[in-house]
């Protein structure tokens, strides 16, 4: 999109040729589709196909079939800010849903905010993506997923009450908002149940050899290592951790994924914990499993990516039939007043950031192949 935009457009799924009448309510997406997080966004494209496909069989809302326009920003801020633009300026949607990062959503926060469309990250943790520097709520961004204080405290509180760690490490992405958010907040909650950060490692976004930071931090001698990144970096560094002698427990946020698997190895993966925004073997979520892969023809791998998308759009038509119009602003509105919302994943409340309220953290455990469910975590608010 920096001279070419890739345009997809997912509407009026499984109908006839002419799907677009000039009678539909379009909204946006923008996804990852290439870049290091592809395997994110083709997992939110194709729940969002089936949000849309679900609704428009269903009659629509407010009696028009919805229309998303999708753009891929390629994991790049500068193709985030062009897909924003082209969405509010050129498209004309009422809402626009995705990606999961948060450095792309913070790039393109003052797009939408200028457009006054409202905007919807999938999973993007940081602060900053609904918050300014100030300290103000940024009036047209909104998130469905916690953020990195929350994932913060859910790995302290279970580095020191589950693990018994009394010393950590760290080994962070110095180019990413998402992994210096979730170090800054696990550091600050950690070391206020006494425990003592012995290692704090950078590293960049593309890099492939970790040796000299993982030697800094085996000589410390820590009792858990975190990894708050997420990308290709994240198995590289568990892989060369574990061939380095460190078989210490490794923690880490929501950035993990399947594709961890292949690079990293089982051996590598075995006493690796994970911050996750919901349990992948809830039975509420089952159906939308089934009916995804009977969808897209492939099993729902990168699962919190997908049923954040999927109720988004759930979210956009609840606003949208509240505020009884299509108008931005005025939707816009109805998803501040967001309470009690029942969607698949967690009943939906915004509180005055515009951040869930009250969500249930989940730590899930690498085993055998998978992520399976640990323990439920709730940190008090």
């Amino acid at each position: 999109m920096r001279k070419i935009c890739l345009l997809v457009i997912i509407a009026g799924l499984l109908m006839s040729a002419p799907v677009f009448a000039a009678d539909t309510i379009k909204i946006g997406e923008i996804a990852t589709i290439t870049g290091d997080f592809a395997a994110f966004g083709d997992a939110e494209v194709q729940a969002i196909k089936l949000a849309v496909k679900e609704i428009n069989e269903k009659g629509g809302v407010l009696g028009k079939k919805l229309e998303v326009i999708m753009y891929d920003c390629r994991t790049r801020n500068e193709d985030m800010v062009n897909a924003a633009r082209r969405l509010t300026k050129q498209d004309k949607v009422t809402a626009v849903i995705g990606p999961s990062g948060s450095g792309l959503c913070i790039a393109a926060a003052s797009v939408f905010n200028d457009a006054k469309v409202p905007h919807i990250g999938t999973l993007p943790t940081n602060p900053s993506v609904t918050v300014d520097e100030k300290g103000k709520v940024r009036p047209y961004n909104f998130r469905i997923c916690f953020i990195d204080p929350y994932q913060g405290t859910i790995l302290s509180l279970f580095a020191t009450h589950d693990l018994k760690a009394k010393k950590a490490a760290i080994l962070y992405d110095v180019s990413s908002d998402y992994s210096q958010g979730l170090r800054e907040y696990f550091v600050k909650d950690y070391k206020a149940l006494g425990g003592k950060i012995v290692a704090d490692e950078g590293h960049r976004a593309d890099d492939v050899d970790f040796r000299a930071q993982l030697t800094k931090i085996k000589q410390a001698q820590p009792d858990v290592l975190v990894l708050p990144t997420m990308g290709k970096c994240l198995p590289l560094a568990i892989k060369q951790a574990r061939e380095m002698g460190l078989m210490i427990p490794i923690i880490g946020g929501d950035g993990f994924g399947d594709y961890m698997w292949e690079v990293a190895g089982n051996e590598a993966m075995k006493n690796t914990f994970w911050a996750s925004h919901l349990d992948k073997a809830d039975p509420a979520l089952q159906k939308f499993f089934a009916d995804y892969k009977k969808l897209s023809g492939t099993e729902c791998k990168e699962f919190m990516n997908a049923v954040m998308a999927y109720d988004s759009v759930y979210w956009v038509k609840d606003a949208i039939e509240r505020a009884k119009s299509t108008d931005p602003v005025k939707v816009r509105n109805a998803l501040e007043k967001t309470s009690g919302l029942k969607l698949m994943h967690s009943p939906l409340t915004m509180d005055a950031v515009h951040n869930p309220k009250g969500k249930t953290g989940v730590l899930v455990e690498a085993k055998d192949g998978e992520f399976v469910y640990f323990k439920k975590i709730t940190p008090k608010q």
